[in-house]
């Protein structure tokens, strides 16, 4: 027993990565990066409303914004694996600089239109697509591994300070300046990041003969994604959440100016209220978590957003709907932090990117065509209606998949290094294949039944760390022995394969071997195709 009075470390504290030089300045640079880039949302957002007084080209606006990132995420997390991730992010703030910059010309010359700002949103959605996984990729390069969480945290802090200031501001400089100097405010922010990402001295990352290309690397992240019940589940709360919720954030530009009365400088207040509203979510969040799990919190996120998408039908006084625009940013933070960090929490290192590129696809995915749906229903039976229908709807579905438990994530996913190097006659080429692996077991009849319970859940593992194809098979002549066999589509892959298999992965083949009758280990043959 572990004795009493021993003072355990103490816990880093939540501003402790800042401590460390390049995440400080690389974080400081992106909230820099995130305040342009919400000033230019916002002044996007209002212009197509002096453009058209139409529900759905407004809502294409938000769509324009999110649907790259449905499109793109998962080839943007396969690249965030495999490219320099320092020059692939400079690339990125380069091109959305030039984003910027052509809606500062386009807006400053008079011909700037609403297909003009649509196509050009789609194009900034297309560098935060690639851009997203990438960020999140890099951080536990520029912190300690006991801080890694915390810079998590703060990435997290950062947006939300980001999303506090920068609408705030867009909208003023847009009331009081016009829309080209908010889009050139922009453009300086992405060289703050480039400045930035320019002084970073990222190590070169070593050689390694296992290294994944492209298309296998977004096979690898498909086959993990679709065998991961895990994920599923994480992804279901996510459609039904933001599917309903993405109402409110497709109408809120015609609800500020339609229903409210007010210019581009409140919409930007809303927005900035919306911001700080997130920035104190985040600073009640550990007394919430300390009562309610994730199911609990996820519920919570739902019924605070559908408050106050019920509460804006009534068109309520300028300075209530600030407060409740305070009241929706701490549900949208408590939403996102809970599916984001359940996410984090069932990925492995290996697949992290590209987990979260798919769950930043779904995200943005019931994002973009909520949006665009809620804006049809608005264009037919108007703005109040339909945040009605969306109030009710989050609500209802807030109640009826609360019973849909989100995963614990509580393994051990670090990589277990347990299984022993193949026995080679002769050297083989990596780009061989397709490879077959067989694993005999002896298991009595009557252990039979919870063998093959545990060895379905084994399949799970087995395609997830790269097999396309599992089996389990009889023999004919002898009951007691049963073949598992498995499918991967290169020797590289399943060399990649016994680096994959985790903590949690060991402990259920532990299991499985419970079963086992031989006097040795189960015999393992690979197979390649000639």
């Amino acid at each position: 027993m572990a004795d009493s009075n021993t003072a355990s470390p103490p816990a880093p504290g939540a501003f402790a990565p800042l401590r460390q030089t390049v995440f400080a300045v690389l974080w400081t640079a992106t909230v820099l990066g995130n305040i342009g880039s919400f000033m230019r949302d916002v002044a996007s957002a209002w212009l197509v409303t002096d453009m058209s007084a139409s529900p759905t080209a407004v809502a294409l606006i938000q769509t324009a914004a999110t649907l790259p990132v449905f499109l793109l995420a998962i080839p943007a997390g396969v690249l965030s694996d495999i490219l320099d991730r320092r020059r692939f992010l400079i690339f990125v703030q380069v091109v959305l600089a030039a984003v910027s910059g052509a809606l500062l010309l386009l807006s400053s010359t008079g011909a700037l239109t609403v297909p003009y700002l649509i196509a050009l949103t789609f194009v900034g959605g297309i560098g935060a697509a690639l851009m997203g996984p990438t960020w999140q990729a890099i951080v536990p390069e520029l912190v300690s591994r006991a801080d890694l969480k915390g810079a998590v945290a703060l990435n997290s802090l950062g947006i939300n300070i980001a999303r506090a200031i920068g609408p705030a501001a867009g909208g003023l400089i847009l009331a009081s300046f016009g829309a080209a100097a908010t889009y050139g405010v922009d453009v300086v922010s992405y060289l703050f990041v480039v400045a930035a990402l320019l002084w970073w001295k990222r190590p070169a990352a070593a050689d390694s003969a296992l290294a994944e290309s492209f298309l296998g690397a977004f096979r690898a992240g498909l086959r993990y994604a679709r065998a991961s019940q895990e994920l599923h589940v994480v992804l279901l709360r996510a459609v039904v959440f933001f599917a309903f919720a993405s109402a409110v954030w497709a109408l809120l530009p015609l609800v500020a100016r339609q229903m409210l009365g007010g210019n581009a400088s409140f919409y930007g207040v809303l927005l900035g209220a919306v911001g700080a509203g997130a920035i104190a979510g985040a600073l009640v969040m550990p007394r919430l978590r300390a009562r309610l799990d994730a199911d609990g919190m996820l519920l919570l996120a739902a019924l605070l957003t559908a408050g106050v998408m019920g509460a804006l039908v009534f068109a309520p006084p300028k300075p209530l709907a600030v407060v409740l625009m305070l009241f929706l940013g701490l549900g949208w933070i408590i939403a996102l932090t809970t599916l984001n960090s359940v996410a984090q929490s069932i990925l492995p290192n290996w697949v992290r990117g590209r987990g979260l590129a798919v769950y930043l696809m779904v995200f943005n995915g019931a994002m973009a065509a909520g949006s665009l749906g809620w804006g049809l229903v608005a264009q037919a039976v108007g703005v109040p209606a339909t945040l009605v229908a969306g109030a009710v709807g989050l609500a209802l579905a807030g109640f009826a998949f609360h019973r849909v438990k989100l995963p614990k994530g509580e393994a051990d996913l670090q990589a277990s290094n347990h299984w022993p190097e193949p026995l080679l006659a002769e050297p083989v080429a990596h780009d061989r294949g397709p490879v077959m692996v067989q694993v005999e077991y002896r298991i009595r009849k009557e252990d039979r039944p919870a063998f093959i319970d545990a060895m379905k859940r084994l399949s799970h593992e087995r395609r997830r760390d790269g097999a396309y194809a599992w089996g389990l098979q009889e023999h004919s002549q002898d009951g007691e022995r049963i073949v598992e066999w498995f499918l991967l589509e290169s020797w590289a892959e399943h060399m990649r394969q016994h680096h994959r298999v985790s903590q949690a992965d060991a402990d259920l083949q532990k299991e499985v071997m419970r079963f086992h009758q031989g006097p040795e280990r189960p015999a393992v043959h690979h197979f390649l195709s000639l």
